[in-house]
Parts: structure tokens; sequence; C-alpha cells
């Protein structure tokens, strides 16, 4: 089943296999949604604002995950300590993630221990004070958390690929910002982001598990009456994002980083479809095929046959308004012509010669298998919910993708490889 989420939609968005998924609009804007999951005894729960990396302002670069640290180290009423005490103390997990669009502050708990997680979530996303002296502990953390990244070379191609791939646009830069950028970032550009964003209009909450809809709305309304936001007033949920794909370049040819590493790292690839893309499903397929496993294209032609890397895959990173692929194998710099050029051959061959019978139902019980165990947990159907909400502006359930996987055929999959392969390329390559 396929439902649209309106900005005012309230009430039952849909029944799934004995779940069952409500969503409730706050009169201040504030969205919350639920899937509660029968006979499940965890909680997963998520306050969710749709600003990434791609919304900062250039004096601002860094800031959104600078955030992300930040809104640990405390609050008007609970120091960094009481906020980690709070957690460790139901034996619960707590954490946050940034992303190019979004950033996240979820927590995993018994389902009892939900009323906490949720008034201590609301309190550090409202009420953080970021405080000076937090501050500057933080930005020696981020800096560390930076050149850890920095080391990991599979980790430096995928940036420096971005960076190409999408050249001159905000979503090619990197998501935790740069060491210029946190050593720059002022307290004061810090703060003007957060209060630019951090609003009941932008909040939504999801939460999955053996969660009761009602009781957490309360939960939250409760919390948000005590926090620093005013939500006396009345409020529209803010729009969800849209953008301009003829904004975004490709800076074609091969960009060469000169890294003191035994390994070459190589990615090849160029722009893709956008996260709501109809291909969306077509495209998953292919990519199971060319590079999705051990019995992949890639995965048996560089490494089984001929041995030229111990890794090596396909991937595709979709955005609201724009997306991309690439082909990643890390290999001996001495072997990097030939791994491009078996890499392009695997693309070009799926672009032009239909995929069989057999390898296309291998690929869709791949992917069927992969949907459904991949919605096991609580933390994936919550964030399914918070991508609903944010990015589709559509509820898919588990039925309707596992249809849309088996409806997918083979001219489907060589017209979305042709469209790829056909696309501006560029070249990514780490090494010595």
């Amino acid at each position: 089943m396929r439902i649209t989420i309106h900005p005012t939609t309230e009430g039952v968005l849909n029944d799934d296999a004995g779940s069952t998924v409500r969503r409730t609009v706050l009169p201040s804007g504030v969205r919350v949604l639920t899937e509660q999951m029968p006979g499940v005894r965890s909680v997963t729960i998520g306050y969710w604002i749709a600003v990434g990396s791609r919304d900062e302002a250039e004096h601002q670069y860094g800031s959104t995950h600078f955030l992300e640290h930040l809104l640990f180290k405390g609050t008007r009423t609970r120091s960094a300590l009481d906020i980690a005490a709070a957690f460790d103390t139901v034996g619960g997990e707590s954490n946050a993630m940034t992303g190019k669009e979004s950033t996240c502050y979820y927590a995993r708990v018994l389902d009892t221990d939900l009323p906490m997680a949720a008034e201590v979530l609301t309190d550090l996303v409202t009420s953080a004070v970021i405080d000076p002296d937090e501050m500057e502990t933080e930005r020696g953390v981020i800096l560390e958390e930076l050149a850890m990244d920095e080391d990991d070379p599979t980790d430096v191609v995928h940036e420096r690929f971005s960076e190409q791939v999408l050249s001159g646009h905000p979503l090619g830069r990197p998501i935790g910002g740069t060491t210029e950028a946190i050593l720059a970032a002022s307290r004061a550009d810090v703060v003007d982001h957060y209060r630019r964003w951090y609003r009941p209009e932008e909040l939504v909450i999801t939460a999955a598990g053996g969660v009761d809809h009602d009781e957490l709305v309360s939960m939250v309304a409760q919390a948000l009456e005590a926090s620093d936001w005013d939500v006396s007033g009345r409020g529209e949920p803010a729009a969800r994002r849209v953008g301009d794909v003829q904004t975004i370049p490709v800076d074609e040819g091969v960009v060469k980083h000169r890294k003191s590493i035994e390994q070459s790292q190589v990615i090849i690839g160029g722009r893709g479809p956008a996260a709501g893309d109809e291909d969306r499903f077509a495209l998953s397929l292919m990519h199971a095929i060319l590079g999705g496993g051990m019995s992949s294209r890639l995965f048996q032609e560089v490494r089984e046959r001929r041995g030229l890397a111990y890794n090596t895959y396909s991937f595709s990173a979709p955005y609201t308004d724009v997306g991309y692929y690439g082909l990643y194998a890390g290999c001996m710099p001495e072997k990097v012509d030939t791994v491009t050029q078996v890499m392009m051959e695997q693309l070009e061959r799926i672009a032009s010669e239909p995929v069989g019978s057999e390898e296309l139902t291998r690929a869709k019980g791949q992917l069927r298998g992969g949907t459904v165990l991949g919605m096991e947990d609580t933390a994936s159907r919550m964030q399914r919910l918070g991508k609903a909400e944010l990015v589709r502006g559509e509820f898919v359930d588990i039925s309707d993708s596992l249809a849309e996987i088996d409806a997918v055929t083979a001219d489907d999959i060589t017209r979305v490889a042709r469209r790829l392969a056909e696309s501006p390329r560029a070249t990514t390559i780490i090494g010595p």
C-alpha cells in the first residue's frame, strides 16, 4: 500500500503485517509518527530535523555535525553526564547521525522507559545551552574524528568522489566539515544555525516497536511544554525539501589524490537517480547484479576470476533532487588501469545486454530478503518513518515494496544501467 503523506494528515497510515502506523500533527507543527509492532518490548525513537551539511551557510560549514555533538553536552536542566546516565541506568542506547539532508537524535530503550527517552531527547533538542567551554572541548573531539576518517582511505575516496561528481554543489561537501572549518567555527555561528533550524515546524518524531501512539503524543506534548521552545501558538509543518538538479555539474575526467598507503582506492561513476525516482527499484536490482554480493559480476570478475582486488562493489547515493552512483575497488597501484577497465566493461555490458532470468531471479531474492530482514528491528522501522515523512512524502509498506521489486523486468534494468553508462563520468583515485 502506498499512502501520500500530506502536511496536516493525521490518523492511521497503514496496517502492514500486523503493525499499525499512525501520524499526528501537534498544534505547534511538530509531527509524530509511530509504528506499533506487536510482541516487541523495545522502542527506537528518533527526533529528526531536516537540516544537513548541504544547508549550511558559507561561514557555518560543519555546524550541523558540530550541533550533533553539542546537543549531548548539556541543557538548561541536565548536564552531559545526566543525559548519558539516563540511558545507561536503564540499559538503553542513545546516539545521533548527521547526513547531507537531515539530522537525527535517537535512542533505543525498553517500552517501559520510553517516557524517559522522550523527555530527555526533547530536552536536548529544544533546550541545548551550547556552553562555550564544552564547545571548545568538543571541537577537539571533532578534529580527532576528522583525523580518524582521514586515516581511512576508503572513507577518503568516497568523500573525494562525492566532491568530484557533485562539483561545486553543497551536496558535495563533507558532512563533518573540514579541519579548517571546525577550527574557524564560532559559537555565534553555531548558535545561529541551531536557532534557524531547530524549531517546532521542523521537528519530526518517529518511533517503532512497543509504542502506544496516543501515549507518546501525550509524552511529547508535555515535554515540549516544559522546553525552551514556544509551542503556545499554532504552526504548520515545514514544507518538504525541493531542489534543482540542473544546478549540479559533474567534474568529468580522472582526479588523483596522493596518499601514503599501500593500496590504491578507485571509484568510477556519475550522476544517478534521486531518492524518489521511479527507477529506484530497478537501480537497486541492477546494483545487486553488478556489485551487490559475492555472486555479483564485479566480485566474480575482479576478485574471483582475475584476483585483482580483495574488495569491490557498486553503490548509489540518492538525495532529494539528485543522486550519484559508483563502482569501487581497492587494489595494488600497478593494477589500477586494469581494474578500472574491467569495472567499466561490466557497467557497459549490463547497459547493453539483457540480464538472464536466473541472474534476475537471484537478484530479486537478494533484494526481497534484504528488505524484509532489514525491517526486523525497531531502528530500521523508525528510520523508514523518518524518510517517508521528510524525503518521499509517501509511506510504502513492505508488501508494496516487495511487489515493486517483483515487477522489475530485465528491460528495466538495462534501461537504468544505460542511463548511468551514458551520463558524464568521473573517476577518483587515492593512492601512493
